[in-house]
């Protein structure tokens, strides 16, 4: 199985890249027409949301490093 890579990108989209499916709240899914590779809006400002329509050019700053998260609670 190939992994499924997110890159979450400075200033900008989360690309994601490999096989995917995207679903709304409702469960439907989004027909992505074959597409490997796409960004999701991280910004909140584009009219095709979940999708990134490229409206965050210059008013959006968001950078994010990778970091370890801490170990998962045991229940």
């Amino acid at each position: 199985m190939n992994k499924t890579k997110l890159t979450i990108n400075k200033n900008g989209s989360i690309k994601i890249e490999g096989e995917f499916e995207i679903v709304d709240q409702d469960g439907n899914v989004y027909g992505l027409e074959g597409r490997t590779a796409l960004g999701l809006c991280r910004c909140g400002l584009s009219s095709n949301k979940p999708f990134c329509d490229g409206s965050h050019r210059n008013t959006f700053e968001g950078e994010s490093k990778a970091f370890d998260l801490p170990p998962m609670k045991k229940n």
